[in-house]
């Protein structure tokens, strides 16, 4: 596999898994916690709040990603950063499924995104930049 070829996968992946955040961040942007099953309605006005914050975060995270796409060998140190805030936040939701209770399953995928598959794409990212600069 050629190191351009193995960028463009890259770039693909990272579109693919952009689509999470991004959907999932803009739709409880909009919604807010409806987008949850088993939630009662209406929510506390801190809770709505604070639910909406961290969607937001969540948004700017898929955009940064898209962001970085076209320069995606370039991009290390932005991976590294989003990467690892996402690590965290996967981490406190293993705490989570440890003390509650597993969740349902879009919070598992979720689990298996955090904790899986975007530190493997800010490894394999790792991996293009460093074949990107030997070939420069």
């Amino acid at each position: 596999m050629t190191p351009a070829f193995e960028r463009r996968l890259l770039q693909t992946a990272v579109a693919f898994a952009s689509l999470v955040p991004l959907s999932m961040g803009t739709l409880s942007v909009i919604r807010s916690a409806d987008v949850l099953r088993g939630v009662a309605q209406p929510l506390p006005i801190d809770l709505d709040s604070h639910f909406r914050y961290l969607s937001g975060i969540l948004l700017g995270i898929g955009i940064a990603f898209v962001a970085s796409i076209p320069s995606i060998e370039r991009r290390g140190a932005l991976f590294r950063t989003l990467g690892f805030v996402i690590l965290v936040g996967g981490l406190s939701r293993l705490l989570s499924l440890l003390q509650v209770g597993v969740p349902g399953p879009g919070h598992q995928f979720g689990l298996v995104m955090e904790l899986i598959v975007v530190p493997s794409i800010v490894l394999w990212q790792a991996r293009i930049g460093r074949l990107s600069r030997a070939q420069a």
